[in-house]
């Protein structure tokens, strides 16, 4: 009699990149021979990937590892293991605080994941890793990151490849690269074990407390039913689970994967048109007020044949679009000697077979170039879509920020922009209550958000980050102060966005299908150009024939408006898949 297969259920909190981390760790434990379940009281282990962001993503991952471990006393759940930034962020400052959780996993730990699943389930004790700070595990120079000892980094690729010993790609796949040498990916760092530091590497300190912060006896769930379950007795998050029914085909066997070339080792979260695809992992920046190039390091641009690899494999898969994702996209190929390639890799990628539409995100302001303005807005395939991280508008504040820029620097970007694409999408986040603010800054940025014309707007309240240089400052405002100046940019930022929606009544859109409703009279949500996903809004087309799917681009007139969403009448059907989609392969 066979033995059924381990069950693991596989949780993702946080951005578009955790997602693409997370279908990394789903190929390797599918590939292990572990089954992916989407309910977790069906499941041997629960591993949740965790955001470490800001103080309320923290939060949501500490409460839903905790809610996972309620399953081992009312389901068939052995084990918890938390992955992901706030695991890799304080290592074994957090399995001390949550005893609850029965491992916290590295990115040094990924490609071995199955290896580590197995060993936590037969009772072995995992030491968890010393949170070190990773931009230390490259060298200082991005040219001479590719060549260094290669470091793990989640989303990279097979990391039993190293750069200089990859095979050659297969027929039909892009050889391009900035130093002319065939696509690479990474492996494990010497001196570096699965679950600890390379000798010598530097510690994140006071972890302990903070974590401290996020755990206090109120939240703790005494039951299934805690802030972290939804209605119905289920995590929150989302699952890597299978496609419908209707789209799902026999997966081949592992063998039939590449035999030479970039290998993808992924296995698609859902059956959706849309994919987060990565660019690069890490970041040079110092922002004043952020941890993250502490957990994830260095930057790092992946091969431009390693990308293409995969949105190859994605376009096979029944993806329609590609969400190209990084800390950074504008340092793209800085490291690789062409700070330019992006504006060519976005036209290579516009051709995969398959692939409908390219939306870049994370842009910073202070790398924006005319050629990259002109790449994002004219080339077929690509859409006029500018994820901007602007932060604030008052010069002497974002010089605290360490960031650059100021408010009539940004209109004039956005000026550029809209010259090359009146109707283009433009978004961003900022920050309020940052240490040292005046009453006087506020009036600036609410001024600058009065003048730009964005399509959404992120408004974050100023919180201190563990380890980051804004969390030494003097200058702290009180709660009370940044929660006013929070709603009161919020407000703003609705009001404004809002308009922005409303003003685009009577434009004639293209958008890609992604649910149906089976009411009498059909309607469909989508999005539209200047819709980026989950935070930008959705149009919802009416009028629609027979035949629609979820995957096909259409036009439709913008008749009416709802806040940032749009309401839009069916006019023709643009492109639709060739056949259908063959999804949740691991190749």
């Amino acid at each position: 009699m066979t033995t059924p297969p381990t069950t693991v259920a596989l949780v993702t909190l946080g951005c578009a990149r955790n997602d693409v981390d997370s279908e990394e760790l789903a190929g390797r434990l599918e590939a292990g021979g572990f089954r992916l379940v989407d309910d977790a009281a069906e499941a041997d282990t629960v591993v949740v990937n965790t955001c470490g962001f800001v103080e309320a993503a923290k939060k949501d991952s500490v409460d839903t590892l905790l809610a996972a471990a309620d399953y081992k006393e009312t389901g068939r759940t052995q084990a918890v293991v938390a992955v992901g930034c706030l695991a890799e962020r304080y290592g074994d400052q957090l399995a001390e605080a949550l005893p609850e959780t029965d491992a916290v996993l590295s990115f040094d730990d990924y490609t071995d994941i199955s290896d580590r699943l197995r060993s936590i389930l037969s009772g072995t004790k995992h030491q968890a890793h010393v949170p070190r700070d990773r931009r230390k595990l490259l060298p200082l120079a991005p040219a001479d990151r590719h060549t260094a000892p290669p470091v793990p980094i989640p989303g990279h690729g097979d990391p039993t490849t190293s750069a200089s010993t990859a095979p050659a790609p297969a027929s039909g796949t892009s050889t391009r690269s900035a130093s002319g040498t065939a696509a690479g990916t990474v492996s494990d760092a010497p001196g570096a074990s699965a679950s600890g530091p390379a000798a010598g590497a530097a510690t994140v300190s006071g972890a302990g407390a903070v974590l401290g912060d996020h755990i206090p006896e109120q939240l703790r769930p005494v039951s299934a039913a805690s802030d972290a379950a939804d209605a119905s007795g289920g995590l929150k998050g989302r699952f890597v689970t299978g496609a419908p029914e209707e789209l799902k085909i026999d997966a081949p066997d592992l063998a039939t994967a590449p035999a030479s070339g970039p290998r993808v080792m992924r296995r698609r979260l859902d059956g959706g048109p849309m994919a987060p695809l990565k660019l690069a992992s890490g970041c040079d920046r110092r922002c004043a007020f952020c941890a993250i190039p502490m957990f994830r390091g260095a930057f790092m641009s992946r091969r431009p044949a390693e990308v293409l690899r995969e949105a190859e494999w994605l376009a096979e898969n029944g993806v329609r679009e590609l969400f190209l994702v990084s800390e950074n996209s504008t340092s793209y190929g800085k490291d690789l000697g062409d700070l330019r390639l992006l504006e060519t890799l976005v036209g290579e990628i516009a051709q995969v077979p398959g692939i409908t539409r390219v939306r870049v995100s994370y842009l910073q302001p202070a790398e924006m170039r005319p050629t990259l303005i002109s790449a994002m807005t004219g080339t077929p395939g690509v859409v006029p879509y500018f994820d901007l991280s602007f932060q604030h508008a008052s010069g002497p504040l974002l010089r605290r920020m360490r960031r650059f820029g100021d408010a009539e620097r940004f209109l004039e970007l956005i000026a550029q922009v809209r010259a090359a694409a009146p109707t283009a999408g433009i978004r961003s986040n900022v920050i309020v209550g940052f240490p040292g603010e005046t009453e006087e800054d506020v009036d600036i940025l609410c001024d600058f958000l009065s003048r730009a014309g964005l399509d959404a707007i992120g408004v974050f309240g100023y919180s201190d980050e563990d380890g980051t240089e804004a969390e030494t400052y003097d200058g702290k405002l009180d709660e009370d102060t940044i929660a006013a100046r929070l709603d009161r940019v919020t407000r703003l930022a609705e009001d404004l966005t809002s308009a922005r929606a409303e003003s685009r009544i009577g434009e004639l859109l293209e958008v890609l299908i992604e649910s149906l409703d089976d009411a009498d009279v059909p309607t469909v949500e989508g999005r539209a150009a200047h819709q980026g996903p989950e935070v930008d809004g959705t149009t919802t087309v009416t009028g629609l024939p027979e035949g629609i799917r979820v995957g096909d681009l259409v036009s439709a007139k913008v008749v009416a408006s709802d806040g940032v969403d749009l309401i839009a009448e069916f006019a023709a059907l643009v492109s639709a898949p060739d056949a259908r989609p063959a999804v949740n392969l691991t190749a």
